[in-house]
């Protein structure tokens, strides 16, 4: 990922000698002695708009295309980069200086940090496009600024997410065979995933549920845990895991959640009551241009003996999809209808 670009020598043009100088000293005073951090606090800036400031660190800042933006935050390329156009625009035109936020400033711009990193982790754990199904660079680097993050503001959803984070990198292994193919959770090979990330990562998550303050990044870390401590995959606890989905829904309600929600459903009460629920998610429309939500729709028809109708949402997650080994795993799925 690049370090800084066009946008933060622009920004840092904006300020004297004398201010960088101040800054520097705070930063490390504050503890912000690295790099990356101190430029995604100092771009996620008040005055933009939250969805403004995530789209723009994440491509300024953290190097990612607006592909990828654009699929993390489901929304078209064309929409993210009319975003980032907007945002520099505020800059210019406020004249937004490059800071470090003083202590004072970090709560408010805490959230839009968590939120930057989940999303590159989540480019880095399945890829919008290429070769390769993880992108290890990426699921790194951030598990090392969650971690720098936790020990500047060790707040229950900090930990939560650095749990989570975690607890996903440990199955890294066991997502693709030796040759690249990738290989579903149900059927990994357990032996692979890391013990030592997974304690880690469950005991950051007891330590935020115990604080009773935690949010969305913790929940979806216990829902990780549930798949992480099962030894194997007949042995998951799936009303548990839906049990966490309702939480979830209640208190970070996203059609993302929803559909892992309706595929959980599945598993507990079999393909047609999650086709129930997948079909509703879709009716919402957020999610139609999401080939996971018809991938998943195309695998409860599968499981129906619906051939057709599997065939026709498999074509159509093919379509959506741009990595190579998950259109490889779609088409070997079409395949296997004939």
């Amino acid at each position: 990922m690049r370090l800084k670009t066009r946008l933060v020598r622009h920004l840092e043009a904006q300020s004297s000698s004398a201010e960088r100088s101040n800054a520097k000293d705070s930063v490390e005073d504050d503890s912000f002695e690295d790099d990356r951090l101190r430029l995604i606090f100092a771009c996620c800036h008040p005055s933009l708009a939250p969805e403004a400031r995530v789209a723009l660190t994440l491509r300024e800042v953290c190097g990612l295309t607006t592909e990828e933006i654009a699929k993390a935050l489901l929304i078209t390329p064309r929409t993210l980069a009319q975003r980032i156009v907007h945002a520099k625009a505020t800059i210019r035109d406020t004249q937004i200086r490059y800071e470090v936020p003083t202590p004072q400033e970090l709560p408010e711009r805490l959230g839009a940090v968590l939120h930057v990193i989940y999303l590159v982790f989540n480019e880095g754990y399945s890829a919008a496009a290429g070769a390769e199904v993880t992108r290890a660079e990426l699921t790194g680097e951030t598990i090392r600024l969650g971690r720098l993050l936790a020990e500047l503001r060790p707040e229950p959803e900090v930990i939560g997410l650095l749990s989570l984070m975690l607890l996903q990198e440990s199955r890294r292994a066991a997502r693709t065979s030796p040759t690249g193919e990738l290989i579903l959770l149900e059927n990994q090979g357990r032996s692979l995933w890391k013990r030592e990330q997974i304690a880690e990562g469950v005991a950051l998550l007891e330590k935020s549920l115990k604080s009773r303050r935690f949010g969305p990044y913790t929940l979806q870390a216990a829902i990780a845990a549930v798949h992480a401590e099962a030894e194997s995959a007949a042995e998951t606890d799936w009303r548990q895991i839906v049990a966490i989905y309702d939480q979830l829904r209640r208190i970070h309600p996203s059609p993302v959640a929803q559909l892992n929600r309706a595929v959980a459903i599945a598993r507990c009460d079999g393909p047609e009551a999650g086709l129930r629920h997948i079909d509703a998610v879709l009716e919402h429309g957020e999610l139609v241009n999401y080939y996971l939500a018809h991938s998943a729709r195309a695998d409860m028809y599968r499981r129906l003996g619906r051939t057709d109708e599997a065939r026709a949402s498999y074509e159509k997650a093919l379509v959506l999809t741009q990595q190579e080994p998950e259109r490889q795993f779609l088409q070997e799925r079409i395949w296997q209808l004939k």
